[in-house]
C-alpha cells in the first residue's frame, strides 16, 4: 500500500509542477506581449519626433531601429512560448488523466480490500450459533 500511495503523491506532484509551468509559460507570453506594446508606443513616438516612417530611409532614428529589433526578437520568443505552452498544456493534461486513473484504480482497489474483512448477516449469523 506505502508503494501506491507514494506513486499517488508522485503524480499529484507531477500535475502541480506541470500547472506551474504551464502558468510560468503564461506570465512569460503576457510579459512579453507587455513590452512589445511598449515598445511599439517607443517607435511610434521616435517616428513621429522625426516625422519619418520608413525603417529604409537613411534618416530614420537608430533608437526606432532598434527597437523595432528588439519588437521582433519579443515576437519570435512569444510564438516559441506558445508553442512550448501548447506542449506543457497537453503534458499537464495527460498527467491528469494518470493521476484520475490512479486514483480511481486506489478508490476501487480500497473499497475492494475493505469488502473482504466485513462479514455478511449470513457468516455473523453462522458464528453465533
Amino acid at each position: 500500500m506505502k508503494s501506491r500511495e507514494s506513486v499517488l503523491r508522485l503524480k499529484r506532484f507531477q500535475v502541480q509542477e506541470k500547472a506551474r509551468q504551464v502558468s510560468q509559460i503564461d506570465t512569460m507570453i503576457a510579459d512579453f506581449s507587455r513590452m512589445e506594446a511598449d515598445l511599439d508606443g517607443q517607435i511610434a513616438y521616435e517616428e513621429k519626433k522625426a516625422g519619418i516612417t520608413d525603417p529604409e530611409h537613411f534618416a530614420y532614428p537608430t533608437f526606432a531601429k532598434a527597437a523595432r529589433q528588439r519588437r521582433e526578437n519579443l515576437q519570435t520568443s512569444r510564438t516559441d512560448l506558445e508553442n512550448q505552452k501548447e506542449a506543457a498544456a497537453e503534458a499537464l493534461s495527460d498527467a491528469q488523466v494518470e493521476l484520475a486513473k490512479l486514483e480511481a484504480k486506489e478508490k476501487r482497489d480500497g473499497q475492494t480490500s475493505e469488502a473482504p474483512n466485513e462479514m455478511s448477516d449470513y457468516e455473523r449469523a453462522g458464528m453465533i450459533g
